[in-house]
């Protein structure tokens, strides 16, 4: 019974951005638990292809679609699609999302605007059009996924943050209004993790690597592997009544104050 609850056999799972990196994990997870993976990424057909064969080579049932998040039209194409080819979503993941590390007084409006506009506001426009479907069936699981800056600032991601904190707020938003409907909508808000991204600044002497080593209570950077437990739980039957939540898979980052720079 336990184990059953949280099998995604049968079920669809469309994951945007999830050609590489923490989107790429967090579909793995899902399509560990049965589900059949659908990804969305925008840069290129080719990624998009190499990330389905990486998944396919894991002996997962997965998928590629290109289209753009952020373009209305597109997205009510693709769902459509989607659906069409593969039957109803069932749980979709809002992981496609850019930062841009320019101090608030250097920042360019129109630079501002497209990270809103891809980290916030492609979440609204990605997610209308599955809702409206996961209403009318009375069943869905939307997952957003957050940051720590949804809760905390630093210096020169602004832009991100401020869309990061509205995205949490916009998670409670949808989980209310659709609730009624059996839909619900959570958010996942990862720390700081090991991905090729942050491998030049992850060894022993960066302060960067020194600051998040001393600043996580776990004491070590996550593996992209650990998002995979909160993704299946908050998609899955095991999480039926919990809704408007955000999980931060932080090593306790957000738990705590910190520890003085003298204290082992």
């Amino acid at each position: 019974m336990t184990t059953s609850l949280f099998d995604l056999t049968g079920k669809v799972a469309l994951v945007t951005g999830a050609t590489h990196g923490l989107g790429m994990a967090m579909a793995s997870g899902l399509a560990g638990a049965g589900a059949t993976l659908i990804i969305n990424g925008n840069s290129s057909q080719e990624k998009i292809d190499n990330a389905v064969a990486a998944y396919r080579a894991k002996g997962f049932k997965a998928f590629g679609y290109k289209f753009n998040v952020t373009d209305e039209d597109q997205v009510e194409a693709a769902v459509a699609q989607i659906e069409a080819d593969h039957g109803p979503v069932d749980i979709l993941v809002n992981n496609a999302g850019i930062i841009k590390r320019i101090p608030l007084l250097e920042m360019p409006l129109s630079e501002f605007e497209e990270v809103i506009k891809t980290d916030l506001t492609g979440v609204f426009t990605m997610t209308r059009p599955v809702a409206r479907r996961m209403v009318e069936r009375r069943a869905g699981k939307i997952i957003n996924i957050c940051s720590m800056m949804s809760e905390l600032g630093r210096n020169s991601v602004g832009a991100y943050a401020a869309a990061k904190g509205g995205l949490k707020m916009l998670t409670r938003n949808m989980a209310t209004e659709w609730a009624k409907y059996n839909v619900q909508v959570n958010g996942i808000g990862p720390g700081y993790f090991a991905t090729a991204q942050t491998e030049p600044i992850r060894v022993d002497g960066h302060p960067f690597n020194d600051f998040i080593i001393n600043r996580t209570p776990a004491g070590k950077w996550g593996d992209p592997d650990d998002l995979q437990g909160a993704t299946v739980f908050l998609a899955s039957k095991a999480s039926d009544f919990v809704t408007g939540q955000i999980v931060y898979v932080d090593g306790g980052i957000l738990a705590t104050i910190g520890k003085p720079s003298n204290e082992n």
